[in-house]
């Protein structure tokens, strides 16, 4: 069968009208997945939003000329992935993009501000304590030591991403809580004149406690990213130590892999 390269027909009150897919029928791929992964792009770029409607997989599955079972895969697929999901009387409906986060020295804050999803910052705790043990050896001080401590509840499109606990030398700079909430940690530090060099992290998963599924809006057990990261400035000194989850959902890390010459 012919490659089909060419547009579908739209499908009447739907996000759907005014895109465009490719969908190779030549491809090892398979349709369902090229479908999925087209439909994904769109959510990630923003060409369709939360709150828009797919229209029926009937209606799809004709427009499109692809049989039911695959355009209800590839629907599924997204589902599963909580960037879709299924609403009785209303029909399929566009929730969230992922985040993919690109595996480098960088805000949270200023990674989903430049992919365009509207960050919010809810500052749960700002507070001085004194250090633990592997807060101390985190930031080269002894234990003991006065620390300030960040709790903050990152959201995108009204939903919650990721919780954030981040630990500093209370020396380093006055974290105001308001400032906090309109803008991103590293901003407020390279805004006094700090100059982020490097970081050690450490990125792992486990699963969610009552009390972190219910911060992130996720059911008990739910699967959580994890990333522990310390920061250095360009004179070598420790100026973040950082514990932060992430819903599994939600969120991601994005990296490139080369192979050694």
């Amino acid at each position: 069968m012919a490659k089909t390269g060419d547009r579908p027909r739209a499908v009447p009150g739907s996000a759907v009208d005014a895109l465009h897919f490719a969908l190779d029928r030549t491809s090892p791929v398979p349709l369902y997945y090229q479908l999925a992964q087209q439909l994904e792009a769109a959510i990630e770029h923003g060409a369709l939003t939360p709150g828009n409607l797919l229209g029926n997989e009937i209606d799809l599955s004709t427009r499109l000329g692809l049989s039911r079972p695959t355009v209800r895969q590839a629907i599924q697929s997204l589902v599963d992935k909580g960037l879709l999901v299924r609403r009785r009387g209303v029909g399929t409906q566009v929730v969230h993009s992922q985040v993919k986060r690109p595996l480098e020295l960088s805000s949270l804050y200023d990674d989903l501000e430049t992919a365009g999803q509207g960050p919010t910052t809810d500052v749960v705790r700002n507070e001085r304590v004194p250090a633990s043990a592997d807060v101390a050896a985190a930031l080269g001080i002894p234990e003991g030591s006065e620390v300030t401590v960040l709790e903050r509840l990152r959201a995108t499109h009204g939903q919650p991403v990721a919780f954030l606990c981040n630990y500093l030398p209370p020396a380093l700079l006055d974290l105001d809580t308001a400032r906090l909430e309109s803008t991103g940690l590293y901003r407020l530090l390279r805004s006094a004149g700090i100059t982020l060099h490097s970081a050690r992290q450490t990125v792992g998963a486990r699963s969610a406690t009552a009390e972190e599924a219910a911060l992130l809006a996720e059911k008990e057990g739910a699967a959580l990213l994890t990333m522990q990261r310390t920061a250095y400035d360009d004179t070598g000194r420790p100026v973040e130590y950082g514990t932060h989850i992430y819903r599994a959902s939600r969120y991601a890390f994005d990296f490139q892999l080369l192979v050694r010459p």
